[in-house]
């Protein structure tokens, strides 16, 4: 844990001393190179914390190949660009694990697979607390909505009970 302070000590110490620079600078282009390498240094603390964010929740293989895309989407597009593209994966990567959540629930074969071929119980806790939102909004869109629309037969999700039944199943 303290290695992790010292680390956030650091990045804001270099932040500061390049805002300060960038403050106490005598003439504009000066002022401009700080603020410049200012937004540099912000814009690769970004990519490795998305790095780092998306290697620590399950995708450590996939995490590498991100990270050099939304490098390459920052200095084509900007941060917005490259935040644009981490919402969009998080949102592809939690309605694909929220469906196999949902079929896993109905029983679907092809789902038990799936999760048995990607997780052990711990990688699957992570992604299931990060992607909770995700398995919600499906529910609803999926079940809720119809049975609203059209008197559909609403049929019951309970997520603590197949968070559960993955535990017994992948244990």
């Amino acid at each position: 844990m303290k290695e992790h302070l010292y680390l956030i000590a650091t990045i804001i110490a270099i932040f500061a001393l390049t805002l300060t620079g960038a403050i106490l600078s005598p003439t504009f282009d000066e002022q401009q190179t700080y603020l410049q390498l200012f937004f540099l240094l912000g814009s690769l603390l970004f990519i490795f914390s998305m790095l780092v964010i998306f290697a620590s929740i399950g995708f450590k293989s996939f995490s590498l190949f991100l990270a050099l895309f939304i490098s390459i989407v920052m200095v084509v597009f900007g941060i917005e660009g490259a935040l644009l593209i981490s919402v969009l994966t998080y949102f592809t990567w939690g309605f694909i694990f929220a469906i196999e959540i949902l079929l896993f629930d109905h029983g679907v074969e092809s789902a038990k697979r799936w999760f048995i071929e990607r997780y052990n119980f711990e990688s699957f806790k992570k992604e299931y607390y990060v992607f909770y939102p995700m398995i919600g909004l499906l529910y609803i869109l999926l079940e809720v909505i119809p049975h609203l629309l059209y008197k559909d037969k609403l049929i019951g999700f309970n997520p603590s009970k197949v968070m559960g039944e993955i535990e017994k199943f992948l244990k």
